[in-house]
């Protein structure tokens, strides 16, 4: 049960919080983990053993880099790589490092929702690649996309790596892609990374690591609603907990409360009681196979170029143009 009175929002944050922690059953988005404590524990995460797919779509740039450069490029007129989610850049500085080395006109603008992120970013590639045009801008992509429509000078590639699409059930999956597809031109490409169905221990070591960073992760939710909306949370009486289907391919993450309290939000003059065992859901990470990626771009306008894998078959980077 949750108490409130009328109150109105200065931010989307408060306003998502709000939604998430009065409706049944509760939930939080996954995107606000990122603030600077929440970039630096997925990069401690990003290299976790168990957390395959950062190592396999590095791989996969590091072994075709010359031949996803060919693809990109456009020789008369150069052309705008667009990347969502940037993040630290690891692997993109693969083909960053590619690009610059054949001296291809290119202008990199990284986009990410997080202001520390895209700041990092951009003096590390300054410092690294001097000769690099970068225009970073943070926002979130959906915000992003209605923009991406006018650059329609010279060719573009959309670029969402990490498997940022496995955030989304298949419904707002086509969504997503249909307003990828419409930002396209012909000639444009949308490069993404989809992790793929595999054995579900594998998965579920890779969200449920025995040292706990993606549980103090998934924790900084709480953290944050404390720090910025002024909260009193009790963060140790949760505990992170992460399910499998293989069926559906669909991996989900959730805070679950150890025993029944009661939490102030002051910033949003709410009051929200959790039963024993009660759960927020707080991410999702979705898991592919050719056939399912085919239906998404199918369903969304796109139909596949080509694809890459990496040696184990974790996970595949696909290339989609507009449907025909």
């Amino acid at each position: 049960m949750e108490t409130k009175t009328d109150t109105s929002f200065d931010t989307m944050f408060q306003q998502d919080v709000f939604d998430g922690l009065t409706a049944h059953p509760k939930f939080l988005y996954s995107k606000y983990i990122y603030d600077k404590k929440g970039d630096a524990l997925f990069q401690e995460i990003m290299a976790m053993p168990e957390y395959y797919l950062t190592e396999c779509e590095y791989e996969i740039l590091k072994t075709h880099s010359e031949e996803i450069v060919d693809l990109f490029q456009d020789k008369e007129t150069g052309f705008d790589l667009i990347e969502l989610g940037a993040g630290d850049g690891k692997k993109t500085k693969v083909l960053l490092r590619e690009l610059v080395t054949q001296e291809i006109d290119v202008t990199y603008k990284p986009i990410d929702i997080s202001q520390n992120a895209i700041e990092s970013l951009t003096t590390a590639l300054t410092a690294e690649f001097p000769s690099l045009e970068v225009a970073p801008e943070r926002g979130e992509y959906f915000k992003v996309l209605e923009r991406l429509k006018s650059f329609t000078d010279r060719k573009k590639v959309i670029m969402v790596l990490g498997s940022n699409i496995g955030n989304l059930l298949h419904p707002k999956a086509i969504d997503f892609l249909t307003q990828l597809q419409e930002s396209l031109a012909e000639g444009d490409l949308l490069f993404m990374g989809f992790d793929q169905k595999k054995n579900p221990q594998t998965i579920l070591d890779a969200y449920n690591d025995p040292t706990g960073i993606t549980e103090a992760f998934n924790k900084n939710l709480l953290h944050r609603i404390n720090t910025e909306l002024g909260a009193d949370f009790e963060v140790e009486k949760f505990t992170h907990w992460e399910v499998y289907d293989p069926e559906n391919g669909t991996a989900k993450s959730f805070l679950v409360a150890t025993e029944a309290m009661k939490v102030d939000i002051d910033a949003l003059d709410l009051s929200v009681t959790f039963d024993p065992w009660e759960t927020i859901h707080t991410e999702i990470s979705q898991k592919y196979d050719d056939k399912v990626v085919s239906w998404l771009a199918e369903e969304s306008g796109l139909r596949i170029r080509t694809s890459y894998t990496d040696a184990k078959m974790y996970y595949k980077n696909y290339v989609f143009q507009k449907g025909n």
